[in-house]
């Protein structure tokens, strides 16, 4: 059923257009407004600055985009995305040493920002009814009695039964609501001074490669080592393959200076607690100069609260709820915010305040989930700041207990298949950490990993040495997936 001639999407990056698919099925005409010219190909553009970093499309997020636009993972992967099991394609370096190589319940398509954003560019544009207006500056929302009925951009007046706030966590549609007489929304925020940092490299092709490079994805977590160490030996370092026979270096850290040069760029890779890092870089050919972010902080606009909620108005993405980045929430929250405001459009017969309170509130439940996860992580810092800021004795709790509590379920989950499905789960933003923690079989795992931990029963090993090469073996039980 259609619920209007006109719907207006405020911002044309992966939010927007996920919305642009939501809303086609519902209105004559969907508009997305978009401040840059848009690139026809993968390519980087100013309104998108962290394209330039790695990006994971977690599986909650593929599904959405799956849902709204099907066909999207296939098109995705035919444009060079690459479809992985990361515990067989990924070097991962927790603890004090490597993991070992098993299979398990999880698989992800790497690619970089710019070639979703592309795809999913391709995909908007094959829905009749949707146009992306490139080089639009939105200036202004128009409001009548209570609900929003369109948008102002100079001296033009674009008429909307609905319009969604896409423009991420630089949106100026709050304050444009406190000018036309909404009380200012509450605002949670926690920023644990991430900083990270990036660079692009071309691969050796296959045949150059080192026998030794079995995986595709390289990972080295920040140490649990409490003693003296470099600075480097805290950094979260990824080398994140992409399409084109690319990767992306980074490196990032909570409340450390990072490297702003090329020059201290290779110097600080050096100094990471693993020397595979920098010898990949090494026979690497790099691409791009050094690209550094600093706006990572938690910040949730929380419009749910609102006595009167404006009419005929939704957000997606980071206008409403933004994430720390090394969570890799962003897309897929966004999407999946999408998805279920296209489900609530499906059963409405008006665009009224009921509407309205009932998608914030459905929203608020989905975005509590990922929510969670980046306040249990980043709360244990001490640099963090915000309104969300854990009381000392809560902070040095989590601080003591993440690093343990985590290397725990990642230990239970090598060796348990349950933990290890509720794990990806919990990671894919399709169960909340509370859930998972209060399941009854996953307390037993955990229980009987410890135990087993303890008497030196490992089915699994782990911790391989560090300076050495990761170990190439299948350590996947006989009969696992």
């Amino acid at each position: 059923m259609r619920l209007g001639k006109t719907a207006v999407v405020l911002g044309g990056s992966a939010a927007g257009l996920c919305t642009a698919g939501a809303l086609a099925p519902y209105f004559d005409q969907v508009l997305v407004l978009e401040r840059d010219e848009l690139p026809a190909e993968a390519e980087h553009r100013r309104g998108v600055p962290q394209s330039k970093h790695p990006h994971f499309l977690l599986n909650s997020g593929r599904r959405a985009i799956g849902a709204l636009f099907p066909g999207f993972e296939d098109d995705l992967i035919a444009a060079g995305g690459l479809h992985l099991m990361p515990s067989m394609d990924a070097a991962y370096l927790d603890g004090e040493g490597w993991s070992a190589r098993k299979r398990s319940a999880m698989t992800m398509i790497y690619s970089s920002r710019i070639l979703i954003e592309r795809v999913l560019r391709d995909k908007v544009r094959e829905l009749p009814n949707v146009e992306i207006r490139e080089g639009f500056a939105v200036s202004g929302l128009a409001t009548r009695d209570g609900e929003v009925a369109g948008v102002v951009t100079g001296d033009e007046h674009v008429d909307a039964d609905f319009v969604v706030d896409a423009m991420g966590r630089g949106s100026s549609v709050g304050a444009w609501l406190a000018a036309a007489g909404w009380p200012e929304p509450e605002v949670r925020t926690l920023d644990a001074k991430v900083t990270y940092t990036s660079r692009w490299y071309d691969l050796p092709s296959a045949g150059e490669r080192p026998g030794s490079w079995w995986w595709q994805h390289l990972v080295i977590m920040p140490t649990p080592d409490k003693g003296a160490h470099p600075d480097e030996h805290e950094f979260l370092v990824n080398f994140f393959p992409i399409e084109g026979n690319r990767v992306i270096a980074c490196m990032g850290s909570w409340g450390l200076e990072m490297p702003r040069t090329t020059e201290a760029f290779v110097e600080s890779a050096r100094r990471v607690r693993a020397p595979l890092f920098a010898a990949a870089m090494d026979r690497s050919t790099p691409t791009s100069e050094v690209h550094l972010t600093r706006s990572t902080g938690n910040k949730w606009r929380r419009y749910d609260k609102l006595r009167t909620p404006p009419k005929r108005l939704a957000f997606v993405g980071d206008s409403i709820c933004a994430f720390n980045p090394f969570y890799a929430q962003g897309i897929s929250s966004a999407a999946g915010s999408a998805l279920l405001l296209r489900g609530h459009l499906a059963h409405a017969e008006r665009l009224d305040d009921r509407f309205s309170a009932a998608f914030l509130a459905a929203q608020r439940k989905l975005l509590n989930v990922p929510w969670s996860l980046a306040m249990a992580r980043d709360q244990g810092y001490a640099c963090a700041v915000g309104t969300e800021k854990a009381g000392e004795w809560k902070r040095r709790l989590l601080s003591a207990m993440s690093g343990p509590a985590f290397r725990l379920i990642v230990g239970a989950a090598r060796e348990d298949d349950v933990v290890d499905e509720h794990f990806a789960k919990v990671f894919n933003l399709d169960e909340s950490l509370r859930d998972m923690m209060t399941n009854p079989r996953v307390l037993a795992g955990l229980l009987r990993y410890r135990i087993r931990a303890a008497l030196g029963r490992h089915r699994i090993p782990f911790d391989f040495d560090a300076r050495a090469e990761p170990p190439v073996t299948d350590y996947s039980p006989a009969g696992s997936r």
